[in-house]
């Protein structure tokens, strides 16, 4: 073979952001080994900097002419960059938030950091995957990473469950995915890259097309579970309690986002022929999770649990966007999960800060802490009330666009239903918000009484703080700079011909559809 033509179609420059993570990862791994755990603040600094040399990296690939790598496994269009960069973000606030947190619980900071960047490399590359080979790997490189997360404080027993829990779980629900692949690699004639999939069962008779439909079902069982949709989110309430808090700020954004890029990605491309099919079953999946995630977020007496169904809703308003299957409606999916990444890491900076300083994460202790505390105070309030939909705040414009797009879309009552539940949820994110804020001096929680002085000049701190600042202000302006941010996702969604091809794929299909009815 001639070797030039071989690189050509590797074309292995298109992964230099997660080369770049591995790079950091081995560097993370060699510089523990040499120097210990007297170097681990250090090690947490060099992760964060690879982190950041691989956003930079990724700036540079945007609109790049030839995105296909390795000979067609592995597509770095500008959909993929924009997911990328969510999941490493969400990695580097993450690694911010657990040196301190991972210090105090005994454990070694950089066989933490490890696993955590093994996790960030998984999802990078499910976010482009574009081979089921490739999708597999990439997928379980970030599910196994996250089990072992789950359950990295070993001497807490709650830490072990959460992780035994979401261990069973998510092999089950691999198991479904990975049926339903190698449904789609038997109709397709052996085809393992996703367009050549998309070819082959193009031309499906009957039999093939039933198989096609339950090919559908169990890869949307397992895209389901990676996005915590009700009724695939029986980890969700319990892994959010029991792991460490870090971990599950990294699941509810890094992990979710890569999920949702699988689904845009797989429904998309193999799907389209069916696109009514799955827009239902998502539709069904989205009002599940609106409304149990809302609703039973209202009963929850701990901040972990209740910012777990909070993100169980947040899934199905995003799912909105995904339904719509329109140019806006991936651009509000894509815009916001990039301000679900501020909010929702500010919230849980928050909480590690809140449960650092207490022991305790229960709604009820936060009673009275604006005196004591108005920084963590303000930032949480701040968070909560955009993750609320509150103007003029990030997640207010978030659900106007997602809600905007499923408008234009014909989802009247879909976006109707958006709207109760967000009202829903604004109650039981004020709720917190008033105790913190109004509640009088003699109602201070024993906890908040006892409250430790505030301290900016503690090492381990400074990290947590920093993130927590961040965040806040990226919060903040985000709702202030929507509009840049909504034409930075419109671009992903416009400049990414795959999207362009499954509209017209769909549209095809939908005659087709209409030709055959007619005829019978």
């Amino acid at each position: 073979m001639d070797f030039a033509n071989f690189a050509s179609q590797l074309n292995a420059g298109t992964i230099l952001p997660e080369g770049i993570v591995i790079v950091t990862l081995l560097g993370v791994l060699i510089v523990d080994l040499i120097l210990g755990r007297t170097s681990a603040r250090w090690i947490a600094y060099l992760a964060i900097a690879g982190l950041t040399a691989a956003i930079i990296a990724l700036y540079f690939q945007w609109d790049t002419t030839n995105p296909i790598a390795f000979t067609g496994s592995f597509n770095g269009d500008d959909l993929s960059i924009i997911f990328r960069g969510i999941i490493a973000l969400s990695a580097m606030a993450t690694i911010l938030m657990s040196i301190r947190y991972v210090e105090q619980s005994g454990t070694a900071l950089a066989e933490f950091i490890a696993i955590l960047m093994t996790a960030t490399v998984g999802g990078m590359f499910l976010s482009g995957a574009n081979e089921l080979v490739m999708i597999f790997i990439s997928l379980e490189a970030l599910s196994i990473s996250s089990y072992l997360l789950s359950g990295y404080t070993k001497r807490d027993p709650r830490s072990n469950e959460a992780a035994l829990k979401y261990l069973l779980i998510g092999a089950s629900s691999t198991a479904v995915f990975l049926y339903g692949v190698s449904l789609l690699y038997g109709l397709s004639g052996g085809q393992t890259e996703l367009t050549a999939i998309a070819n082959g069962i193009a031309t499906a008779n009957v039999g093939q097309s039933l198989g096609l439909v339950i090919a559908l079902v169990f890869v949307i069982a397992g895209i389901g579970f990676k996005i915590s949709a009700a009724p695939f989110h029986q980890w969700t309430p319990d892994v959010y309690e029991g792991a460490p808090t870090p971990v599950i700020a990294f699941l509810s954004v890094g992990s979710k986002t890569a999920g949702f890029a699988l689904a845009i990605r797989l429904l998309t491309t193999v799907f389209p022929i069916v696109a009514d099919e799955w827009r239902f079953v998502f539709t069904a999946l989205a009002v599940l999770s609106m409304i149990l995630g809302n609703v039973v977020a209202l009963a929850q007496t701990s901040m972990k649990r209740m910012l777990a169904y909070s993100s169980i809703a947040q899934a199905g308003f995003v799912m909105i966007g995904l339904i719509a299957g329109t140019d806006a409606g991936y651009s509000s999916m894509i815009f916001y999960l990039l301000v679900y990444l501020f909010m929702n890491l500010c919230a849980f900076s928050c909480v590690v800060l809140f449960s650092l300083r207490t022991g305790t994460d229960q709604i009820s202790e936060y009673s009275g802490l604006y005196q004591k505390d108005p920084l963590l105070t303000l930032g949480l309030s701040i968070s909560l009330l955009s993750l609320g939909g509150i103007p003029p705040l990030a997640g207010f414009f978030g659900k106007i666009y997602l809600f905007w797009a499923g408008w234009q879309a014909g989802l009247y009552w879909l976006v109707l239903l958006g709207l109760i539940t967000s009202v829903v949820s604004i109650y039981y994110y004020i709720r917190v918000v008033k105790m913190m804020v109004v509640k009088e001096p003699q109602e201070m929680s024993d906890v908040v009484k006892n409250y430790p002085q505030v301290r900016w000049d503690l090492p381990g701190l400074r990290p947590l703080q920093v993130g927590l600042v961040v965040t806040l202000i990226a919060t903040t302006i985000s709702g202030i700079l929507s509009n840049p941010l909504f034409t930075l996702a419109n671009n992903s969604v416009t400049n990414t011909p795959m999207l362009q091809a499954a509209k017209v794929a769909s549209t095809q299909a939908s005659v087709i559809t209409n030709q055959q009815l007619q005829e019978f």
